[in-house]
């Protein structure tokens, strides 16, 4: 992890050098003082919000695959940022003008908006059907509501993540790797020179490769999953071996490797200290202790809730809803606690936005504005002032999409007004954790926002369950949505700050990007319903999902937990408090006592408690292994890793999606799977 105050170990990037002014570190492009890009008259273009939005689409896709698969989603920052600069140079020799980076920015931002919308999609909307709180309906007889709550979700967020901008992009200056990444490839593609475009195109046929490989391979697994989709490894060896334990580890606790390429290609792209720690929290929880609970009949085994009196009173719960709160802990507070070694900046940060609110009221009432700077801050942001976003627009965005949120939870979704009004401030704050790990870890954990709301509004008052039950699953939806589309929106700032892009055009393309996400999200939901019921209807016991849905079982049975159907069990509340103290020691000792040079092998708790939270096991094995193969790539072909690994990572995660839409479509159509089910067990029930 990096944070202003120390050596990033993301510092090893291409053509960067490291600063030191007052003690704080600071990169800088050595190509930025060398080259020169072409003058650009116009940054916001037509063609360059409706490319990168299509482009998005795609992303789409792979969103609703890998969200409802292991509870995951990818950004289109680098999809849009190479397959928009070959569409994008394409178009400029057939109709003329210029194309620069920052019209290229502006692409990237548009894509990652069109992409990034299905947060409660993947969450709380399937959760609310599972549990029978929006009555026996099917989703097609909800659009208009899921339309409105779409339009909610895409907005909200967006115009408040507009003053964070100060804090996380200008003063405190976080690594955003994915979006430092697709500045830098911007940048790369656009740099003058012979080799640009030789770049450029190698970039865009590795990315095309990559995508086509994946999308092949994961479509072809729905005829032979067992050698194309799991291996089961484990079990074929304790069965042959009479190993029941091996047998175990593959069938109970999903101890298995996956051809999933979306996290082999996520692996390529994160940080060691992160791979390591989350596959060690997935160790712990799933493989060491989560066993020995069982076998100690404290546990009854890895899935579900306490529900059923037949786990009493031998057991307590299984080892997903033990091990899901001092998950949730160690994120939450290692979180908080990089916001507090860096509370300065956000002291400021929060100073210049109660100073620009105040403003808005002295407008009104005729009066001087308040200077937004103390007389002896320096700011460090050097964008012109005709390209800042104006407080107008994000306020007023703000106001409108806040009220609008408010009718359509109310009317729509029968949440109380005050509940609504009290999640949109609660969301603000809980964005800055979001902000906080993903500029560190490239990691937004949105499922553990949605939790910690859910804890906040766990006793609404309420005469009707449904009603305490449905405000319970909204108003965590609500914030879930808001961090993601905040995140998206600081992290597009990012990658403007360093393309030197106006933040004013990337306001604009978050908006129309977001437009096609919502067209685009709920005919995708539609369709995944359709094909796999067991995403609305939770499966009886023993029967199989090729969409588990973690992250829908997770919220359905927290709701029933923290709504009055059930408790959590003391031990856990124990180690919920413990692992929370020690992630805030351990942000502590490596800010302040571990020498810079060791800080990026440094354990990241964040990441441990994901693996904690996240009960695919096979999630990070597979990033483990796409990290070893990157690894091994940097060592022996140092170059072609620099150029080509984002694209290569890229086009693996977009492909899978792709697959998964695919795949859905031959279960609607009646398409017949599982044609060959070798290694798939001896019953064809492992996969």
């Amino acid at each position: 992890m990096a944070t202003q105050n120390e050596k990033s170990e993301y510092s090893d990037f291409p053509n960067e050098k490291s600063t030191s002014l007052d003690g704080v570190e600071n990169k800088i492009d050595l190509h930025e003082e060398e080259d020169e890009f072409i003058d650009e008259p116009k940054q916001f273009t037509v063609r360059a919000v409706l490319v990168g939005s299509l482009l998005g689409l795609v992303v789409a896709a792979s969103n609703m695959y890998t969200g409802l698969k292991a509870g995951w989603t990818f950004g289109a920052a680098l999809w849009g940022s190479i397959f928009g600069f070959l569409l994008l140079k394409l178009l400029t020799r057939i109709t003329g003008g210029v194309f620069g980076p920052k019209e290229n920015t502006v692409c990237q931002t548009a894509a990652t908006a069109a992409g990034g919308l299905s947060a409660g999609f993947i969450t709380a909307i399937p959760a609310m059907y599972r549990m029978g709180l929006m009555g026996d309906r099917h989703p097609r007889e909800d659009v208009v509501a899921l339309l409105l709550w779409s339009i909610c979700s895409a907005f909200f967020g967006m115009f408040f993540a507009v003053p964070l901008r100060t804090h996380f992009v200008i003063n405190q200056d976080l690594v955003f790797p994915t979006p430092r990444a697709a500045a830098e490839t911007i940048k790369s593609l656009h740099r003058a020179g012979s080799s640009a475009a030789k770049d450029a195109r190698e970039s865009g046929i590795v990315m095309g490769a990559s995508f086509v490989i994946s999308m092949v391979w994961g479509t072809l697994a729905h005829f032979v999953p067992g050698l194309l989709g799991d291996l089961h490894i484990l079990y074929y060896m304790g069965k042959s071996a009479a190993n029941t334990a091996l047998m175990n580890a593959d069938e109970i606790w999903g101890w298995y490797f996956s051809w999933d390429f979306a996290f082999l290609g996520a692996g390529l792209m994160t940080p060691g200290s992160t791979v390591f720690s989350f596959m060690a929290g997935s160790i712990t929880a799933f493989g060491i202790a989560g066993p020995l609970m069982m076998d100690a009949e404290y546990l009854w085994g890895k899935m579900g809730f306490p529900r059923e009196p037949e786990y009493a009173p031998t057991t307590v719960a299984s080892a997903q809803s033990w091990f899901i709160w001092p998950g949730i802990a160690m994120m939450v507070f290692s979180s908080f606690s990089e916001l507090g070694a860096n509370w300065r900046s956000l002291y400021f940060s929060l100073q210049v936005v109660g100073r620009e609110g105040r403003n808005i009221i002295r407008k009104l009432s005729k009066k001087e504005p308040l200077a937004v700077y103390a007389a002896n801050h320096v700011s460090k942001d050097t964008t012109p002032e005709h390209e800042q976003i104006p407080t107008s627009w994000w306020v007023s965005g703000l106001l409108v999409s806040t009220l609008f949120t408010v009718l359509v939870m109310y009317f729509n979704f029968q949440v109380p007004v005050y509940a609504t009004i009290g999640v949109a401030f609660l969301s603000f704050f809980l964005a800055f954790v979001g902000l906080q790990s993903t500029g560190e870890t490239d990691i937004n954990p949105t499922g553990a926002i949605g939790k910690v709301t859910q804890l906040v509004f766990a006793r609404i008052p309420g005469a009707d369950i449904k009603i305490v039950q449905k405000t319970n699953l909204m108003c965590a939806n609500i914030a879930a949505a808001a961090c993601s589309q905040a995140v998206d929106m600081v992290s597009d700032l990012k990658t403007a700050q360093l393309t030197k892009a106006s933040p004013r055009a990337m306001l604009g393309a978050q908006f129309i990007g977001s437009i096609f996400a919502i067209a685009i999200a709920i005919p995708l939901f539609l369709l995944y319903a359709a094909a796999y019921p067991c995403i609305l209807v939770e499966p009886t016991k023993g029967a199989l999902c090729q969409f588990p849905t973690p992250a829908v079982t997770a919220w359905a049975n927290v709701c029933k937990i923290l709504t009055g159907g059930g408790t959590i069990p003391k031990e856990a509340m124990i180690a919920t408090i413990v692992l929370g103290l020690v992630s805030v020691l351990n942000v502590i000792i490596r800010v302040k006592f571990v020498p810079d040079a060791w800080k990026p092998y440094w354990p990241n708790m964040n990441a441990f408690g994901l693996g904690f939270v996240n009960t695919g096991v096979n999630t990070p094995c597979c990033m483990l292994i796409g990290w070893f193969i990157g690894q091994l790539w940097l060592k022996f072909g140092k170059p072609s890793h620099g150029r080509l690994m984002y694209s290569v990572a890229a086009g693996l995660i977009s492909g899978i999606g792709i697959a998964g839409v695919i795949k859905a479509a031959f279960t609607v159509g009646g398409v017949p799977g599982k044609n060959v089910i070798i290694g798939c067990g001896p019953k064809g029930d492992l996969c």
